[in-house]
């Protein structure tokens, strides 16, 4: 279940700040409405989570996730570009992540 919660914490980032684009320097009502809601829910369930998942891996997982992921939609959603050195530092990202939980399961 904690597991479950940080998925859902990660999720409602990236909603969250996929969303701050739309708001327009938070000049647009709802968008502004759903990034306030989007961060508040991911900080609630990243809370709950952290009563059973270390923090050093729980905040790693939970920002390098949601950091790989914001990248891509801005790609796929926004039409922004990525080059080399910009993708490596995603595997990077992600790479440390998992050597986190790797070394946390030891």
């Amino acid at each position: 279940m904690p597991y479950l919660l940080l998925a859902l914490a990660i999720l409602s980032e990236v909603c969250a700040t996929s969303c701050l684009k739309l708001t327009e320097g938070f000049s647009r009502l709802w968008p502004s409405i759903g990034v306030g809601l989007g961060y508040a829910l991911s900080f609630l369930l990243l809370g709950r989570a952290l009563k059973h998942i270390p923090v050093s891996i729980a905040y790693a997982v939970w920002s390098g996730a949601g950091t790989a992921a914001v990248a891509a939609i801005g790609v796929v959603a926004f039409g922004e570009q990525l080059g080399k050195a910009q993708w490596i530092g995603i595997a990077l990202v992600i790479i440390g992540v998992v050597v986190l939980n790797l070394r946390s399961s030891h």
